[in-house]
């Protein structure tokens, strides 16, 4: 197969706001689109130029020089030199510091319809992101292929898994940047792992060299760049923050009842219980059993009168069985996937031989999301969608199946993606102006406007546990805040430590959910002892009472692309130790907590605690960072930090999110040296009226040398569930001086001050 390089440029010309070069091999065109963006595409045939992932619009303006040997792009923040022979593309600083560029050898080239772009390597250069990848954090040294795969049974190494997200952030010589490589074909990523160290490279099967370069000088800054350019999700609904309950399956109605009448029972909180495929007759999506499930409508009353929320599986195969509604209409109106003469592609799933909707078209998206009233009518306000790869027994479908004008490997990546679009649109233009809340197994960037992820099917054992915190925080990265894992492990049976230690970390994963396959163990609180079952509810009421703080925290991934979990990389970039394998799956949940894994064999661990002050949150023992402490972990115990100057507002214990409470909101002050503030956010938690200014924000501050809290003014029209402020303040050795509420006074440092636990507390009345 011939090697073709992209060489030297024959013409240059610019276009509205596009810069074009043409060489003899292909056309490379330039575009802006913020100070900070910068888009380059080099094809062999620009056709339609259209994206799952992007929803913004090019900059109008695009300024530039040229000479005899190149073209320099500029904005406030990036310079785009483009060398003419060969051509050649490299991104600087605006005071042109080298912030990535292409191999000067090998560039961009081909081989038959493969493309790849070569790019030079920094001695010191790392790498994370790219999602739902096993490896360590630092991906530099490992290579990657992004092909969706039902990935069964995969262990701490195996690549591809289920989703693509082709964003990463490099990092050297203290300058940061970031690559989106727009490309649904499989594609291929390689951090020096096959070129002796000397280069990186990334490419496809097939299509466009298509991607925008960040040059945003902090990682905060290019995910939130990211985010805007693919992005951010909506405020999910606040029930599905909770703990949620799942099992393949729960084989009817009366077990799903008698599991929520035991949380109730058990007094653990929780708001959400899932149904697995049992739920179907035959496994076809949108039907009911009829024997086990004889009156949905009336288990989910009862359901929604204990405070829980039901969440169903839709798998996309439609069960060939004529006489069944959604075969019937999918064939009469051509909505399968075909192969090129027409024929219905036909694989086999759960329900058998089954079609797949073509959910690239905008009817079948429409068709399919109308038919979820088979599930909203009952009651249901969440739906899981599952085997999205697309999954089929013998896994990879032809790459002669056509979806609409596209061949599978052309979209197989983004396949999942539609088919949660498909999920959310449908689900909330039935539900109106209430929030569904939407789960995806498969996954393309940009996928954060639809739905939530979980990490597919990993397994009860210690390394898939922390393998897993890993992941939640690498898909932070690509702008997936609200993800999850399976606590406990869906594979095999985890030792009762095991469940315990997952469960302590479950409490700090975005989505905090319980799930296991058929013939494991029962995984439920209560089915590991009444001692164990006492720790699992202890962490399970700290979940509830961290949720205004976690709530506030989502608004910030809401307004940023800021994800709950982060690793520590994104604060503290430029600290060699976070990426030692020994500290890498620690992480910050929110702006304030720092949490580290420990396996549930281990009971001691060392914690490499970073730049700033922390206190230990279970003793309140303050600690100076940049330094490594040895912690005692014990089951009952997981080293939890909190930043000094930290911020934390929260709520006394509640049994579902559905609870009014008892009216008081904790602000948890920790002391530090420098100013801080939080921003706290609060709506209705149900619907879309958030967006129309029906929400409750206030800063809150506090000022160590003015011994001063204050909390802003209230902005948005919704009233807050909370009627009273208890000031918690921790580590103060001196009162505060004052607390100022909507820029008034409200007490000074004697007023209405009592102690508890050591520390200083404040009740104020409004």
């Amino acid at each position: 197969m011939q090697l073709e390089i992209l060489g030297n440029t024959e013409s240059v010309s610019k276009k509205g706001n596009v810069l074009i070069l043409k060489t003899k091999e292909a056309e490379a065109r330039v575009w802006v689109y913020s100070q900070t963006i910068i888009r380059i595409s080099i094809s062999k045939e620009h056709g339609a130029d259209t994206s799952f992932a992007v929803i913004q619009k090019p900059s109008k303006k695009l300024d530039y020089t040229e000479s005899a040997e190149e073209i320099v792009v500029t904005t406030s923040a990036l310079k785009l030199k483009i060398t003419k022979s060969p051509l050649r593309f490299g991104f600087y600083t605006s005071d042109g510091k080298i912030l990535s560029e292409d191999d000067a050898r090998f560039g961009v080239n081909w081989q038959g319809a493969r493309v790849i772009n070569y790019r030079k390597l920094y001695p010191d250069e790392k790498f994370i992101g790219l999602g739902e990848k096993t490896g360590n954090l630092n991906r530099r040294g490992s290579s990657y292929v992004n092909w969706n795969t039902d990935a069964a049974l995969h262990d701490v190494n195996t690549d591809p898994l289920y989703k693509t997200f082709p964003f990463f952030i490099g990092l050297h010589s203290g300058l940061t940047y970031g690559l989106f490589f727009d490309n649904t074909h499989k594609s291929y990523f390689d951090f020096g792992a096959t070129t002796d160290d000397t280069m990186s490279w990334f490419g496809a099967d097939g299509g466009d060299m298509n991607y925008y370069f960040f040059g945003a000088q902090s990682v905060a800054q290019i995910i939130e760049d990211y985010t805007w350019l693919t992005g951010r999700m909506e405020m999910p609904p606040l029930w599905s923050l909770g703990y949620q309950q799942c099992r393949w399956s729960y084989a009817s109605a009366a077990e799903v009842l008698d599991i929520a009448e035991n949380f109730r029972k058990d007094k653990i909180p929780a708001d959400v219980i899932y149904c697995d495929i049992d739920y179907m007759d035959g496994y076809k999506i949108f039907t009911w059993n009829k024997e086990t499930f004889p009156d949905p409508k009336g288990m989910i009353d009862k359901l929604k009168a204990m405070n829980f929320h039901l969440v169903t599986i839709v798998d996309p195969g439609i069960k060939i069985e004529p006489g069944y509604k959604q075969y019937d209409e999918g064939v009469a109106n051509n909505y399968f996937a075909t192969y090129p003469n027409g024929e219905k592609f036909t694989g086999s799933v759960w329900p058998g031989r089954c079609h797949f909707p073509d959910f690239f078209d905008d009817d079948v998206r429409k068709w399919w999301g109308a038919a979820f009233t088979a599930l909203t009518e009952p009651g249901v306000e969440g739906f899981w969608n599952d085997m999205n790869e697309p999954a089929a027994w013998g896994q990879d479908i032809p790459w002669l199946v056509t979806f609409g004008d596209h061949y599978m490997p052309e979209i197989r990546n983004a396949y999942g993606m539609q088919m949660a679009r498909a999920t959310y649109e449908g689900a909330r233009k039935i539900l109106g102006n209430k929030r569904p809340f939407v789960l995806t197994r498969a996954a393309y960037a940009g996928t954060q406007r639809y739905s939530s992820v979980w990490t597919g099917d990993n397994s009860a054992y210690d390394a898939h546990m922390l393998l897993g915190q890993r992941m939640v925080n690498s898909l932070g990265i690509t702008g997936m805040s609200f993800t999850g894992v399976d606590i406990g492990g869906f594979t095999g049976d985890p030792t009762p430590e095991l469940m315990v230690r997952w469960n302590s970390l479950g409490l700090y994963t975005p989505m905090f959910r319980n799930h296991a396959m058929l013939g494991t163990k029962m995984r439920e609180p209560w089915c590991w002892g009444k001692e164990n079952e006492a720790i699992i509810k202890k962490d399970i009421e700290q979940r509830y009472r961290l949720l205004p703080y976690i709530y506030s925290s989502y608004y910030q991934s809401h307004q940023t692309g800021m994800p709950l979990s982060r690793t520590l990389a994104i604060n503290y970039t430029q600290d060699e130790r976070v990426f030692d394998v020994k500290y890498q799956n620690q992480f910050l949940f929110g702006d304030a907590i720092l949490v580290a894994p420990v396996e549930s064999t281990r009971f001691t661990e060392d914690v490499y605690l970073p730049h700033g002050e922390w206190y230990r949150l279970s003793t309140g023992e303050k600690f100076e960072g940049v330094k490594v402490i040895t912690a005692d972990a014990p089951l009952t115990d997981l080293p939890v930090f909190i930043k000094a100057g930290a911020i934390i507002p929260m709520q006394n214990v509640i049994q579902s999110t559905n609870e009014k409470g008892d009216g008081i909101l904790e602000i948890n002050v920790w002391y530090g040296r420098e100013a801080n503030r939080f921003v706290y956010y609060e709506d209705d938690g149900s619907s879309y009226d958030y967006q129309k200014g029906v929400y409750y924000k206030r800063e809150i501050s506090f000022y160590p040398v003015k011994r001063q809290i204050e909390l802003s003014m209230v902005e948005g029209s919704f009233t807050s569930k909370y009627d009273r402020i208890k000031l918690v303040l921790h580590g103060f050795r001196a009162a505060i001086k004052r607390l100022k509420v909507n820029g008034k006074t409200s007490i000074s440092a004697h007023n209405a001050l009592t102690f508890a636990n050591g520390n200083r507390v404040i009740i104020v009345t409004f």
